[in-house]
């Protein structure tokens, strides 16, 4: 019989909690655990190794002392797994790469205090190169164990390309657009079975956008609500501030600045 596959968790600048997410799984975690040999998670064990196969890693990279930390991990493992948004896309604190570095060191240290290393948020793709990414702010518990079969089996993991829009419908949830929120819904990457909106909220776009979104559609969408893409700027900097499409966005909203906008801070609830 073969040998298990051997696989690791790593972390970066995160909070971990899509590493928390899978420990949450039950009992399908243990079905896994079934086919595999897991030699290095902080989260849940103390032992490690630095001979493993497939590498979940979980975060940004926000510091350059932690690239060769990440090299090495890239080196050694068949297969490197971004691991929810921080990894995938930078994650919400991306949002710090709109700041002035020096000024945004002062005003949380101070003048005085001793500053830790701090620089320029950036996926893992930025680094090194990702073979399958997991999305979201935490992932989907079910689609990590999807990507899980996909590599036991030697399949490759595309992610779904559907907007968040498409499970809404399938789940006939109330549009939140009909109840004066703006909502992501159109533009984001689906796949964790819309559970923002499922819940009143509106879709932040913690998935990413989709691989071709539609602006001009999503344009009228919100048109139709009395909104415009200006008004939805400050959600596409929370995630896909580095996205192409979020800049495709912004010049969409330089060309929409003579229309009337509904406020400044759209993501708020109203």
């Amino acid at each position: 019989m073969a040998e298990k596959p051997r696989i690791a968790f790593f972390d970066f600048a995160c909070c971990e909690g899509c590493q928390l997410t899978v420990l949450g799984l039950g009992e399908p975690l243990l079905k896994l655990l079934e086919r595999v040999e897991v030699v290095t998670w902080r989260e849940a064990m103390s032992e490690r190794s630095d001979d493993f196969d497939i590498a979940f890693v979980e975060g940004s990279i926000t510091r350059d002392s932690d690239i060769p930390r990440l090299r090495r991990i890239r080196e050694q493992a068949k297969v490197l797994v971004a691991l929810g948004t921080c990894a995938t896309l930078g994650g919400p604190h991306v949002s710090a790469n709109n700041c002035d570095r020096g000024e945004l060191l002062r005003l949380v240290y101070g003048g005085e205090g001793a500053q830790f290393e701090a620089g320029e948020v950036r996926p893992l793709s930025a680094v090194v190169q990702v073979d399958a990414f997991i999305h979201g702010c935490p992932i989907n518990g079910d689609e990590f164990l999807t990507v899980a079969n996909h590599l036991l089996l030697g399949k490759a993991y595309h992610p779904p390309s559907r907007p968040v829009c498409h499970e809404c419908k399938l789940n006939q949830y109330e549009c939140v657009l009909d109840r004066g929120q703006i909502c992501l819904g159109p533009v984001t990457r689906g796949g964790c079975d819309a559970i923002c909106t499922s819940r009143g909220s509106q879709c932040f776009g913690c998935r990413g956008l989709v691989d071709d979104p539609n602006l001009n559609a999503a344009r009228e969408v919100l048109a139709e609500h009395g909104y415009t893409v200006s008004d939805i700027i400050g959600m596409f900097d929370i995630y896909s501030l580095r996205s192409p499409a979020a800049a495709e966005a912004r010049e969409t909203a330089r060309q929409d600045r003579g229309a009337i906008e509904k406020g400044a801070e759209p993501w708020r609830s109203r």
